[in-house]
């Protein structure tokens, strides 16, 4: 639809021949914000979209059509669309959760030649935040991998490199590492996932690599066991801890730290921020939302935006925000020091064999000396957390009746937000770009 004339002959046509259904797909491109950006206005998409809402105004009881649109930008439509009358009714698609993933997985396989050890169900668990267009290319990964191997099914092996290929890119078997570099990525990847395995209430690490792959010199994978919708402050703090766990364990072992830790500073420092000015997660600032969110510039949302805070707010919160990295940063070096000859057998192991899974990381860890519970928060000391704790779950509450049945699922609820990705792989790397390379939540 490029022109009012396309979208009335649309409209007509579809008249003619009702009953019928039109989609439109990427809305966002013609139903975008009327009225903003830097350009003027009454512009041909706007006459476009103009044209488009006077067309459905004009449907009628027995018009007999439908009209549905699709977009991954809700938040720039403009208003007068999604008015009752109009796109009143929204259909959220989430990223499917564990029975979801399982089911496309089995509508992609079909066709494909699998290994009867395959277990669909076991490689949905380990693709936790991945979309229906990141688990097909899972498969097609894993069935280009099967036919260069000159392999006649597709195996484990095939679907867990088609699975990092997916997460972090290609193995880069050309990069050539000297010794002393690769010891220091050996260092940096041991640490991450020690500080993770040493806090509690981290999800368990999968897997830890120092084989290049994509921009990354190294990767930890960090995989809850099951589907998650929300996060703790504790399990905020730990995650503020293992982001920096590489970066303590080349300053506890080198002395000297490297480019390596680039994108942990930059994702600790997100989420510590998240926490002071999203979460209320501090004493000091309370439970206040701080800051707006910024729209895009051709948006007008950006242009003359006022932050809604003082100076000295925004100076708390800067030593808030430091305050929460410093403590983590520090956390991490002493779990390392607690752990040292846990963590020289994790890179003497990773040296070895490269990339261990994650029965050969809890054999290394089997001696780990795991850090206590954190202490009850509850925002204000006059807030004394009462010791009686939550009641008992009755025997026949209800519960997820598609997990309670079929095994481990989520709860009903969703809390999203693109600082935190609860069901989000996390990987951590070490390389000279320092960029991660995560499958976000965005949730």
């Amino acid at each position: 639809m490029r022109s009012p004339a396309s979208v009335r002959d649309l409209f007509q046509q579809a008249k003619e021949n009702a009953p019928a259904i039109i989609f439109i797909d990427e809305i966002d491109a013609v139903g975008r914000h009327r009225g903003a950006g830097l350009g003027g206005g009454h512009d041909e998409r706007e006459q476009t979209l103009n044209q488009m809402l006077v067309e459905m105004d004009g449907f009628d009881v027995n018009a007999n059509v439908i009209l549905i649109a699709a977009t991954n930008r809700p938040d720039i439509l403009d208003p007068a669309l999604l008015r009752p009358g109009r796109f009143d009714r929204q259909i959220a698609v989430e990223r499917p959760d564990l029975l979801g993933r399982f089911a496309i997985l089995k509508v992609h396989a079909t066709g494909k030649p699998m290994a009867e050890e395959v277990d669909l169900l076991a490689v949905a668990r380990r693709t936790p935040g991945f979309t229906g267009a990141d688990l097909a290319n899972v498969l097609n990964e894993a069935a280009l991998l099967t036919a260069r191997t000159d392999n006649v099914v597709i195996d484990d092996a095939a679907l867990d490199e088609a699975i990092d290929r997916v997460i972090a890119g290609p193995q880069k078997r050309t990069r050539l590492m000297d010794d002393r570099e690769k010891k220091i990525t050996a260092y940096h990847e041991a640490g991450h996932a020690l500080v993770a395995a040493a806090l509690p209430g981290n999800d368990p690490v999968h897997k830890i690599t120092i084989m290049p792959r994509g921009r990354a010199l190294g990767y930890t994978m960090v995989l809850p066991d099951q589907d998650k919708y929300s996060t703790t402050r504790s399990e905020m703090l730990n995650q503020l801890a293992y982001m920096l766990g590489g970066r303590a364990a080349e300053e506890l072992i080198f002395h000297d730290p490297t480019t390596g830790a680039s994108n942990d500073i930059e994702k600790a420092t997100a989420v510590a921020r998240a926490m002071v000015m999203q979460y209320g997660m501090t004493e000091r600032l309370g439970a206040i939302r701080y800051g707006q969110e910024q729209g895009e510039v051709f948006l007008g949302r950006d242009m003359g935006h006022i932050r809604d805070y003082s100076e000295e707010v925004a100076a708390a919160i800067d030593e808030e925000v430091r305050a929460f990295i410093e403590t983590a940063h520090q956390e991490a070096y002493d779990v390392l020091v607690a752990n040292r000859d846990v963590l020289d057998a994790m890179v003497v192991a990773l040296l070895e064999r490269e990339t261990l899974d994650k029965a050969e990381i809890e054999e290394v860890f089997a001696e780990l000396e795991l850090r206590h519970p954190r202490p009850a928060w509850t925002g204000s000391a006059r807030r004394r957390p009462d010791e009686r704790g939550p009641v008992a779950t009755p025997p026949g509450a209800a519960s997820n009746g598609r997990a309670s049945a079929h095994g481990p699922g989520s709860s009903n609820g969703q809390v999203t937000d693109e600082v935190v990705a609860n069901e989000a792989v996390v990987v951590e790397e070490a390389g000279d770009s320092g960029d991660v390379a995560e499958v976000r939540d965005p949730a």
